[in-house]
This record gives structure tokens, C-alpha cells and sequence, in this order.
């Protein structure tokens, strides 16, 4: 593993965590948004995460593997709706939005999982942003190791 590996794979947790929370912060946005441009509720969003390993084959990644190889970092694999979450049917007949029977269906957004998946992904942010300071303190070291000889 070169020095600046641990910088890229440090880089791309951070920006796969920001990412996440902005995915997050828009959850909690549209709690409430009962009418999307599609004239559905708003459907809570997940964001999933895969390996980085562009132009490897999977050959190669399983004899890194062996070898005890770490990787080259994390990216979004995609933002999915959730659709294994039942939406929020609230019995309000004066609601625009209220079906025949006054039932309005509100997003499946839960707040309480929200701020704890935003917590989660906040200690996971501040995780890749201690390793690359550490990364870089050793880097550093290392050059002035160079510098005293």
C-alpha cells in the first residue's frame, strides 16, 4: 500500500458518509410531503455502499484478499427507495390529500431512524477523518525523519 492510498480510502469514507447524510437530511425534509411531483408521498430513501476496486478483476481481488490487501475504499452503489416500509395512513378528513374515507398517507419516514442512522453516519465521518489525520501525522513524520539525517 503506497502513502497516498491511505488518503484516498480515507477520502472516499468521508465523501460516501457526506453523502449519506445529505440522503438522510433530505428524509427528514419531506416527513410531511404527502404530494411528490408524481402525485405519490414521499418515499423514505437507503443509501448503499460497495467496495472500490475500478478496472480489477475479480481474480486479482481474490488473490489481494488472500494476501491480507485492504482495499481502495468505498462508494455509493446506489440511493433505493424504501419500499419494504409501510407508508403512514393518518385519518385526516380536512387534509387536501385525504382519500374518500379521510385517510391521508404520509411518508414512511421515522424520525427517531433517521437521527439515529444520522448519528451513525456522523461517528463514521468523524472515523474517517481521524484516520486520515493519523495517516497524514505519519506521513509527516516520515519526511522528517528525512529531514533530520
Amino acid at each position: 500500500m503506497g502513502m497516498f492510498d491511505a488518503f484516498n480510502i480515507n477520502a472516499s469514507g468521508l465523501t460516501a458518509q457526506r453523502y449519506r447524510m445529505d440522503i438522510i437530511s433530505e428524509n427528514v425534509a419531506n416527513a410531511n410531503t404527502t404530494r411528490t411531483e408524481d402525485g405519490t408521498p414521499y418515499r423514505r430513501k437507503v443509501v448503499t455502499f460497495t467496495e472500490k476496486n475500478e478496472g480489477v478483476s475479480f481474480g486479482k481481488v481474490f488473490r489481494n484478499a488472500r494476501n491480507g490487501y485492504t482495499g481502495s475504499g468505498v462508494k455509493v452503489d446506489a440511493v433505493h427507495e424504501d419500499t419494504w416500509t409501510e407508508m403512514n395512513k393518518v385519518y385526516d378528513p380536512s387534509h387536501p390529500d385525504a382519500d374518500e374515507n379521510g385517510y391521508v398517507l404520509y411518508p414512511n419516514v421515522n424520525i427517531v431512524t433517521e437521527m439515529t442512522n444520522l448519528i451513525d453516519a456522523s461517528r463514521a465521518y468523524e472515523a474517517n477523518a481521524t484516520a486520515f489525520t493519523a495517516s497524514k501525522s505519519m506521513a509527516q513524520q516520515g519526511l522528517n525523519v528525512g529531514k533530520q539525517a
